[in-house]
C-alpha cells in the first residue's frame, strides 16, 4: 500500500512520491480510466467539488446481470454514488466488472463517516484493487474493491 493513512500519517510527500512511481511503472497494465483518476491533479485532492475526499455515502449497487438459458452466466459491478464533500452534487463510481469486494464496517453509528483516504494498485493478476477507507467517529471502515475498471461521473445537485 502507498497513500492510506499508515503511509500518509508517517510520511505523506514520500508515500504520494512512491505512488506516482509506481503508477508510473505500472501504466501500460492500469486500466485506462483507473490510471486518468490516479494521476489526475483533482482526485486525491480536498478542495475540488470531484474529489471524493471527505465524500459521504449515500448508496451502494450491486448488481449481478444474468444471461443464457437457465441465467447461468452471471456478472457483478458495483455503483457507488456519493454526495459530495461540499454537498453541491453526487459523485458516481461505477466499477464494470466486479471480480472481488470486501465491504468493512465496524462502526456505523451515524453512517459511514467521511470518504478519508484511498488508493489504485493492481493485484497479482492484473485486476484494479480500489481500496477505501472511512473515517467514522476514530473508527476507520474499509473497502475493496477488484474489478476491472472505475468510471467516475460527477453530477451536479439540481
Amino acid at each position: 500500500m502507498f497513500i492510506l493513512a499508515d503511509q500518509r500519517e508517517s510520511d505523506v510527500v514520500g508515500a504520494f512520491a512512491r505512488y506516482k512511481e509506481y503508477l508510473e511503472s505500472n501504466r501500460s497494465r492500469f486500466p485506462k480510466s483507473a490510471f486518468a483518476l490516479a494521476t489526475s491533479d483533482w482526485y486525491f485532492g480536498d478542495s475540488d467539488h470531484w474529489a471524493p475526499h471527505d465524500s459521504w455515502l449515500e448508496s451502494v449497487q450491486i448488481i449481478e446481470p444474468s444471461s443464457g438459458n437457465r441465467h447461468e452466466i452471471r456478472a457483478a459491478s458495483i455503483t457507488i454514488r456519493l454526495l459530495g464533500a461540499y454537498h453541491d452534487g453526487y459523485i458516481e463510481l461505477h466499477y464494470p466488472n466486479v471480480f472481488e469486494y470486501r465491504l468493512t464496517a465496524d462502526a456505523l453509528g451515524q453512517g459511514h463517516g467521511d470518504w478519508r483516504y484511498d488508493e489504485f494498485r493492481l493485484n497479482e493478476n492484473g485486476h484494479l484493487v480500489h481500496e477505501v477507507e472511512w473515517a467514522s467517529f476514530g473508527v476507520t471502515n474499509s473497502w475493496l474493491i477488484v474489478a476491472s475498471d472505475v468510471e467516475h461521473k460527477w453530477i451536479p445537485k439540481k
